[in-house]
């Protein structure tokens, strides 16, 4: 029988590839979770994409039983986390159901931006910090680097454990320190049940699943229970763990982590964060829940087929049971027809979300050029923008308010000036500097968002060769100089192409554009105009001339009046043609906008 004091909730926290997926799997291999033959690397990243980037994207719950050499039986509850700035809101979910937490230090690149940002979090939510340096068994290890780093950057005492996840080295000092200094889960038997919902998914034949942390109480098979955000009232069909498979059980008690089948098929019912309690005797403790996370980059989503707009709707619906963070409404674009506008966390966000639907739901989409909110004073009204066609123009504003970030770069000395070139160019301002040792310096800035959201890591890497890690947060939106940039295809303005930029970078994006668009909108029969406009004062041109077929070809001599005649004939038709004539645009025009800020 298992002493529910001898269960540990607690995560793994590290930057984008320290070997935490990595060390997921040996911790599993090590309990006997999983055996040898079933064995797979990053087992706990299913998602195809999760693979193939070697990232976590989503985080994961999963029971281990363990019994130690002193022969107690244990509950290691293991939730692994994405270590991507764009994710930190899974990060912060996962937190919430813990009460420790193993913080990865990759021992060849030391402490990076987002190891920074993830152990601020941990630190925040109250947890037991384990520190574990990886990956000393590479030829590259600086164990003795990543250490004073933890020690500076971080400000954790805390001995660290040196392992190899790959190779299995320090996993059981790992267990070990986790039993021990981990805080058992908080056991609150004779409460009513009050039970936190930190993820969800749908299954089609069963409906939406619920991945739940028990505070107090017990929740079993047959139990009335009550959603209490929605109100919404179900039977519990199925109790059960998070094995590497759903293992059923009769019931889930207090401090521990499980899911619940309760056949919902309104996906509205269900709000992450929310207090799952018993109808007939409600909890007067529910849980705060999660704090509304609003989105920061918005992007129009439209299927490439006008018949497809309700699949793209409904599987947008599936989506962000997964995906709380997710946001979108309908909108309509003269260019691209009925779509969605949708909000992201980051750019990263908005991509994964993008290949998600096309691979999980068979979609086939066009994506707009991602934009951020502004606030814009009109004649004593605030209005906030998240559409770059709805932005107004410059002889109504008052003010503009733009979102800023504080951006943390972590990177090697040596490129330390290619990097505050970087940064000046996107406009950021320098708060600090700080010399984490002789070799890694640490950065900050106050920056505009929509000067990281496009292009702005690929740049970063690019002159760091790829040895400067980046991470940032949310500050107070700032007053900036910005104005509309709009773009008539044949006299029409395209709406898609719209997009706010600041007014000193106004002409050359111009410029960028309309040249990119005369290479890639293929040649009519008419003459297409190709016009960049700010406040209605045109500020780049280019023409794409037509195509001629030739009228003369049948006239073999005779009279010059009748070849006139012909030409004029022909030139009457292209006028009619350009007044009446459709400009097909092709998919990659819209790609083009992207690359506005390369």
């Amino acid at each position: 029988m298992l002493n529910l004091s001898n269960i540990r909730n607690f995560c793994i926290i590290a930057h984008i590839d320290h070997g935490k997926s990595t060390l997921a799997d040996r911790l599993l291999e090590y309990t006997g979770t999983i055996s040898k033959r079933e064995m797979k690397e990053q087992i706990l990243d299913g998602m195809e994409l999760e693979r193939e980037r070697g990232i976590t994207i989503k985080a994961k719950a999963v029971r281990m039983d363990y019994t130690a050499k002193d022969g107690k039986n244990y509950v290691l509850n293991l939730i692994d986390t994405p270590g991507h700035v764009d994710f930190t809101y899974e990060v912060s979910r996962a937190l919430s159901a813990c009460e420790g937490a193993i913080l990865v230090i990759d021992a060849t690149q030391g402490v990076e931006a987002q190891t920074l940002a993830n152990t601020m979090l941990a630190k925040n939510a109250d947890l037991k910090i384990i520190p574990v340096i990886n990956k000393i068994d590479l030829p590259t290890a600086d164990v003795d680097s990543a250490y004073e780093q933890m020690k500076e950057g971080l400000d954790v005492d805390a001995e660290p454990i040196l392992a190899s996840a790959k190779e299995g080295i320090g996993i059981n000092e790992i267990v070990d320190s986790i039993i021990e200094n981990v805080p058992p889960a908080k056991i609150i038997v004779n409460e009513p049940l009050s039970a936190i919902i930190f993820d969800s998914f749908y299954d089609t034949y069963r409906g939406v699943i619920v991945i739940i942390r028990v505070f107090d109480g017990k929740i079993r098979k047959g139990m009335k229970v009550k959603f209490m955000a929605s109100n919404a009232e179900y039977e519990v069909l199925e109790v059960g763990f998070m094995k590497v498979k759903m293992a059923e059980a009769k019931e889930l008690s207090s401090g521990e982590v499980g899911y619940v089948v309760a056949g919902i098929k309104d996906i509205h019912d269900i709000k992450i964060g929310d207090t799952i309690t018993e109808s007939s005797n409600p909890t007067k403790h529910p849980h705060p829940g999660y704090k509304e996370i609003n989105p920061f980059v918005f992007a129009g989503l439209y299927p490439n087929s006008a018949s497809d707009y309700d699949s793209l709707k409904t599987s947008l619906e599936k989506l962000k049971l997964s995906d709380s963070s997710l946001a979108y409404f309908p909108e309509t674009s003269v260019a691209l027809g009925f779509g969605f506008r949708s909000g992201f966390l980051g750019s990263l966000h908005l991509e994964i979300v993008k290949e998600r639907l096309e691979r999980e739901f068979g979609l086939s989409l066009l994506v707009t050029a991602p934009n951020v909110v502004y606030q814009v004073k009109t004649k004593g009204k605030m209005l906030v923008i998240d559409n770059p066609a709805k932005f107004p123009y410059n002889s109504e504003i008052e003010e503009i308010w733009e979102p800023y970030v504080e951006a943390t770069i972590i990177c090697p000395v040596e490129y330390i000036g290619a990097l505050l070139e970087l940064c000046q160019k996107r406009r950021g301002i320098q708060t600090s500097m700080k010399y984490m040792n002789t070799k890694i310096v640490l950065l900050k800035y106050h920056m505009p968002l929509a000067e990281i959201i496009v292009g702005f890591y690929d740049a970063l890497k690019s002159v760091s060769k790829g040895y400067a890690s980046f991470d940032y947060e949310h500050i107070e939106p700032q007053q900036g100089e910005l104005v509309k940039l709009e773009f008539m295809i044949n006299g029409e303005i395209v709406d898609a192409f719209t997009v706010i930029t600041h007014k000193d970078k106004a002409q050359s994006a111009a410029h960028y554009l309309t040249e990119k668009l005369k290479s890639i909108i293929p040649r009519h029969m008419f003459e297409i105009p190709i016009q960049a406009k700010v406040n209605n004062k045109i500020i780049a041109r280019e023409t794409i001339s037509a195509m001629r077929k030739d009228v003369l070809a049948k006239c073999y001599g005779g009279d010059i009046t009748r070849k006139r005649k012909l030409l004029e004939k022909q030139k009457e038709g292209k006028k009619k043609m350009r007044q009446f004539g459709r400009v097909e645009i092709p998919p990659e025009a819209f790609v083009a906008v992207l690359k506005i800020d390369e």
